[in-house]
């Protein structure tokens, strides 16, 4: 046995549909997004689970909330799984952000690992901040599957981190659709990418959704 980390990104929201910029503003999930947690966790609870963590925002415990009922599970939330904070940026489509921060928004394009959007969080300190959670994970559990429930940019970086792929380019290198799990498990080698933004578990009229 060993540990297998779930990375479950949260279902579809009004800002997933639209792609303007969505971090500590907190939508609620859409009407399909819902049936996206009730598919997750109906075909999910078939497998036993020690823990689940979640970031706090609604549309992240929304989605945790149909398997964690079905199987009798507490959520763990933790801010280390927050989606990055855009700062000045939040709400805005890129249109308006690159029209009002040009410069600020270069260089987020460019580098992102250590520019933040305005007012904003850099990679680093999302990666430095998601990665106490990931590792207070690994202390407790070190057999048996534990779900992670957060958001597209959050769960890319920690991917990116766990993998050794440079943080910089985690938009370039990892996507994530909504409602896609990725599984990672940990054994004496180190980390080891079994599945990445699989949403088999989705009837197809939810999976073939348009949306970021």
């Amino acid at each position: 046995m060993s540990l297998q980390i779930y990375f479950l990104r949260h279902g579809e929201t009004e800002a997933s549909q639209t792609g303007g910029y969505c971090g500590s503003i907190d939508p609620a999930l859409t009407e399909a997004g819902t049936a996206m947690a009730e598919a997750f966790g109906q075909v999910y609870q078939k497998l036993p689970w020690e823990a689940v963590y979640v970031s706090p925002m609604q549309r992240t415990v929304a989605t945790a909330k149909p398997l964690c009922q079905a199987v009798g599970c507490a959520m763990e939330q933790r801010d280390g799984l927050k989606e990055i904070d855009y700062g000045e940026w939040e709400g805005q489509t890129q249109a308006a952000v690159r029209d009002r921060y040009p410069e600020d928004y270069v260089r987020w394009l460019a580098e992102p690992a250590w520019n933040p959007p305005t007012g904003g969080e850099t990679t680093v300190q999302i990666a430095s901040r998601a990665s106490l959670v990931i590792a207070e994970i690994e202390e407790k559990y070190r057999d048996g599957n534990v779900l992670v429930v957060s958001h597209k940019a959050t769960i890319r970086i920690i991917l990116c981190n766990l993998l050794g792929i440079d943080l910089g380019r985690y938009r370039h290198r990892i996507d994530m659709p909504v409602a896609a799990i990725s599984v990672v498990r940990f054994d004496k080698y180190g980390p080891m990418l079994q599945r990445l933004g699989d949403r088999s578990h989705l009837p197809p009229e939810l999976a073939n959704r348009e949306g970021t």
